[in-house]
């Protein structure tokens, strides 16, 4: 019968591991790396911001690279999988080795033992040590020429001599403890070290006790058995980093199968999007990405085929706005001027006439302006609208817009008041443009002001200007200040409107601002009041990267935090 042996020695091999603390300093971490401006240093920030490079680069490549991904994931797994059944297939063969060692080992000294025994009890001879020499040679005999394990036969008592092939100290003390600790006769092995040609290799050492004075030993070198356990080793990480490699390959050329096609169908959907309508796919196959291709490709014709069908419409609804126009101006021009001739006469007229002709006048000149406002919308439809720029001062193009409107603040009874810095506000713009999209934001802001001042607020930066038109009317809802610019919308379609407007001048405006390359944005909040905020590039050409004046009231602004740029850029 036998008894284990502690179960770290069990699980560390066939024999202990060294090992050894590098010197101090060696990995750098006490030296020195050297003063400010040193070679070292230098040497050292460069491998640094390397290092960092080449991490933001991999971190890039895997955010935008899914063949990266795929193909790093499955090296990875399959490192890991390995590794798993590289350790469970040498975790089986160490202990498959060491139990059939383990076995032969106890059964060769048990055969050791009964020998010892039958010896001692068929020998008569007074002279012991002799007797026991003997025993020791005839057993170390049976191990052969390749001296499968060595023998050791020690007394009970620790100062008595004993019979060995080798060194003594090849038997470890805990074994010997475990032995005469014992009361029984069962076996008892353990792993130590022993030294063989001048190294020290793996040993099995089995023991038991012969008789009241003395052990019997058996020491098993385990050379061939770690061997075996080497090359296995080898093998398996061999074999392991190769299966590793092959399925990297394998999952490479299997990803670029799906991920080629991927990227072509991309890339045709960008160049699509950018506006080539004439963009398909290539077909090949007639797997799923092939049924991707055609589907894309019927998706893109009929894209192009409504797309063409829109423009088609748009232009004939451009080319017929246009059209429209100028026919009426015709008959416009002549029925205005019989309307002038009754206006003028109107004081000789009859009461009921004199309203009539009244009347007559001023739809005229609206059914005039509405007309002027559809051909200007049609030339910015068509892409014809150019700008004449200049150099001016925008306070100018304020006062001007707040005297044209004058007329309509009085009889309404609201002031325009105007809070004009004292420096020029100069910038190159196109002043008929200007001064029309100023004209209907303050005609705009008293028609909805509901008998409240309007405040006509200018400024200027370093790179724009600005001008901001604040009434404190119904203002607008959530979401309105977008519809706002909308052809012929209104905020409340049973709103009486009074200064005749013909629903296109915020419209048109929004056109006029894009075609200077500035912003017109619109602030409101039901009952407050709102907003209407004109931003320009103080040169032609230059990008609006920002507006000296903030889009909402600062009123309602406080406890938020708004950037020079505004809360919308668009």
């Amino acid at each position: 019968m036998t008894a284990s042996a502690p179960e770290e020695e069990r699980a560390s091999g066939l024999g202990a591991r060294r090992t050894t603390s590098p010197p101090s300093g060696a990995d750098g971490s006490g030296g020195r790396r050297g003063e400010p401006g040193s070679g070292l240093t230098r040497a050292y920030l460069f491998a640094q911001r390397t290092a960092r490079a080449l991490v933001r680069g991999v971190h890039t490549n895997w955010r935008r690279s899914l063949h990266l991904r795929v193909v790093s994931t499955t090296l990875v797994l399959s490192a890991v999988v390995m590794l798993g059944l590289g350790y469970v297939l040498v975790s089986q063969v160490r202990s498959g080795l060491l139990d059939a060692k383990i076995d032969t080992a106890v059964s060769d000294h048990r055969a050791g033992l009964n020998y010892a025994l039958a010896e001692l009890q068929e020998s008569e001879t007074v002279d012991r040590d002799r007797l026991l020499y003997n025993i020791v040679g005839e057993l170390t005999s049976r191990s052969g020429d390749t001296g499968q394990f060595g023998v050791f036969i020690l007394p009970s008592v620790d100062d008595e001599a004993g019979w060995a092939t080798g060194e003594n100290n090849s038997v470890p003390q805990r074994l010997i403890t475990q032995i005469r600790q014992s009361t029984s006769d069962q076996q008892y092995h353990t792993y130590t070290r022993i030294e063989q040609d001048g190294a020290e290799e793996p040993a099995l050492v089995v023991g038991a006790e012969l008789t009241h004075a003395y052990e019997l030993y058996y020491v098993f070198p385990l050379q061939h058995e770690q061997e075996i356990l080497d090359l296995v080793q080898h093998t398996v990480v061999l074999v392991g980093a190769l299966l590793v490699v092959l399925l990297g390959l394998i999952a490479l050329v299997v990803t670029r199968q799906v991920v080629h096609p991927v990227r072509s169908a991309a890339g045709s959907a960008e160049r699509l999007a950018a506006g080539d309508l004439t963009e398909r796919m290539a077909v090949q196959g007639e797997d799923d990405l092939a049924r991707l291709a055609l589907s894309f490709n019927d998706m893109a014709g009929n894209l192009q085929e409504k797309i063409q069908e829109l423009e088609e419409l748009s232009k004939l609804q451009r080319q017929f706005v246009s059209d429209v126009s100028h026919e009426l101006r015709t008959p416009l021009t002549t029925i205005k001027m019989a309307g002038d001739v009754l206006f003028d006469e109107r004081e000789e007229l009859e009461p009921t006439m004199r309203r009539s002709v009244e009347l007559l006048q001023s739809q005229v000149e609206r059914f005039e302006e509405l007309l002027a406002d559809l051909l200007e919308i049609s030339r910015h439809d068509a892409g014809a609208a150019t700008l004449g720029t200049e150099s001016a001062d925008i306070r100018d193009a304020v006062v001007k817009a707040v005297g044209d409107a004058e007329q309509i603040a009085e009889k309404r009874g609201i002031k325009v008041v105007m809070r004009l810095p004292a420096d020029p506000c100069t910038a190159e713009y196109d002043p008929r443009r200007i001064n029309r999209i100023l004209r209907n934001l303050v005609v705009n802001a008293i028609e909805h002001s509901e008998g409240r001042d309007v405040v006509v607020t200018a400024a200027a930066d370093r790179d724009a200007i600005a001008v901001a038109v604040r009434d404190y009317g119904v203002g607008l809802k959530e979401g309105e200040e977008h519809l706002c610019f909308d052809r012929f919308w209104r905020a409340d379609p049973a709103r009486v409107r009074t200064t005749g407007g013909t629903g296109l001048g915020l419209s048109i405006a929004k056109e006029d601002a894009a075609l200077h390359g500035g912003w017109l944005q619109a602030w409101g909040m039901p009952g407050q009041g709102s907003q209407f905020r004109l931003s320009l590039p103080r040169r032609s050409g230059d990008e609006l990267r920002g507006s000296p004046l903030p889009l909402v009231p600062p009123e309602f602004a406080m406890g938020r935090n708004f950037t020079r740029e505004g809360e919308e850029n668009p």
